[in-house]
């Protein structure tokens, strides 16, 4: 009778201490946030399903975990010239820099490289009665577009990519969104 007691103490105990532990977090940070800062591979976990419906809108829900696309000229980043880089939007892990977009006429962003090539995965598709090859973000697993062999040089590759997969940020946001490692390449290109 006491062992079962002093378990239900204990639990009682346990419970208003993370209860008080979560209210200090809770003031020590804001309570939104409307983006993740930086992007940590060893401690991203992707959210559920549920969560990823109530984040994401239902444009970027559909195109990151359905492979939906989006419509051509009438997205966000198409006609994009301001510089800074793009991180899938689910995680925020680093994908493209505008420093390698171009105008591929195709009414999408499209990018000639990745900035982070381990971010990056492809895989063969075969929608639409042909093969393409699929593009997805390494960690959160994000569709992101396809890549085709008639970009431009030195790559010759077209990343041709959703904006609804993605978020910009622009070069002086870099450092205080986390992504401050970047900001040399910025720097290299204007010299």
């Amino acid at each position: 009778m006491n062992r079962g007691r002093d378990i239900t103490r204990g639990l009682a105990t346990a419970l208003l201490l993370a209860t008080l532990a979560g209210t200090a977090a809770a003031q020590a940070q804001p309570a939104t946030t409307t983006h993740i800062t930086g992007w940590n591979a060893m401690t991203f976990k992707k959210p559920s399903d549920a969560e990823l419906k109530q984040k994401l809108t239902p444009e970027q829900y559909a195109v990151t975990q359905h492979e939906g696309t989006e419509r051509p000229f009438h997205n966000a980043f198409w006609d994009n010239h301001e510089a800074g880089i793009y991180v899938d939007i689910v995680s925020g892990e680093p994908l493209f820099s505008s420093l390698d977009k171009y105008d591929s006429g195709t009414g999408w962003p499209s990018f000639v490289r990745p900035l982070e090539p381990d971010n990056i995965t492809t895989k063969s598709d075969h929608q639409l009665f042909m093969e393409r090859t699929e593009v997805r973000s390494a960690h959160a697993n994000s569709h992101l577009g396809h890549l085709f062999d008639d970009g431009p040089k030195p790559t010759g590759l077209r990343y041709c990519m959703n904006s609804a997969a993605m978020r910009f940020i622009p070069v002086d946001r870099l450092e205080a969104e986390g992504y401050g490692q970047y900001l040399s390449l910025f720097k290299k290109a204007k010299a």
